[in-house]
């Protein structure tokens, strides 16, 4: 970390890392933090409480939205490339953290968003080092990425025969039977697809009650597909790489591979780190 300041050192190894005994107990105060600022907002929903807390809830949420406000920033002015992280799932997550409250200050209602801030709960993983799970999270994400492509198609597919079906069904019933439109039909066949039913539309003719059925029938089926493809695909992904829980001083990406001499994320050099 040669290139970074001595104070932009210091800074990273607190915020960043959760080796040192000052590094854990930000994280677990920032935990501590995020727990009480949802608390507090879910608290200000209530309408009992807003009535008799509306000023007290408020002065919290924004004192730990000042609070996030500087963490995020010390988080951008702390490595060699602020753009990687303002880009990552996390950096994403924490700017999203603190947007809803200064919303609000223009559009009502929205500050109640800031229970986003709820999936910053997931460094949990990190100040724990729960190093398995980190790595288990990765081995599901790149699986569910590999299986994106075949699920896209496959919804596709869904799709088109709901679309299909809904029109059938819009010939068959018609309108005195509450299917008024294709679109109103093709609602009913995605909700029977899926096993949902409402029970608000409902074949009333035989031919209606046996297309009903035939598609119920295929809902079962075409469920457990989504599910299979996501499993081969997670099954693959764990024959992979395994991670190493560390976080690049250049783009703070964390999880990367054990014994990279290269960030896989920005490619900054890890030999001096390591």
């Amino acid at each position: 970390m040669s290139e970074l300041r001595p104070w932009q050192k210091n800074i990273h190894d607190v915020i960043y890392e959760a080796d040192t005994p000052l590094g854990k107990s930000f994280d677990v105060g920032l935990l501590i933090a995020i727990v009480l600022s949802v608390i507090a907002v879910i608290l200000e929903s209530l309408e009992y409480i807003n009535a008799n807390f509306q000023v007290q809830l408020r002065i919290i949420e924004w004192f730990f939205t000042v609070i996030f406000t500087i963490e995020y920033v010390l988080r951008i002015a702390s490595i060699k490339r602020p753009r990687k992280y303002i880009f990552s799932f996390y950096g994403l997550v924490d700017l999203l953290s603190i947007l809803p409250a200064y919303l609000g200050l223009i559009i009502g209602g929205t500050h109640y968003l800031a229970v986003i801030r709820s999936l910053r709960l997931l460094r949990v993983f990190r100040v724990l080092k729960l190093i398995h799970f980190l790595g288990e999270a990765r081995v599901l994400f790149n699986g569910l990425k590999a299986s994106l492509p075949k699920i896209t198609v496959f919804l596709g597919a869904v799709f088109t025969a709901a679309v299909i079906m809904g029109t059938l069904m819009f010939i068959i019933e018609g309108p005195e039977h509450g299917f008024n439109s294709i679109p109103r039909g093709i609602y009913w066949s995605i909700v029977t697809l899926t096993t949902v039913g409402y029970g608000d539309l409902t074949p009333q003719t035989i031919p209606g009650q046996i297309l009903a059925s035939m598609l119920m029938i295929c809902g079962y089926g075409i469920i457990a597909v989504p599910a299979g493809i996501v499993s081969v695909e997670i099954a693959a992904a764990s024959k992979g790489e395994h991670f190493h829980f560390y976080s690049c001083p250049s783009c703070s990406s964390e999880g990367l591979v054990a014994g990279s001499k290269y960030c896989r994320f920005c490619g900054e050099s890890l030999v001096e780190h390591a």
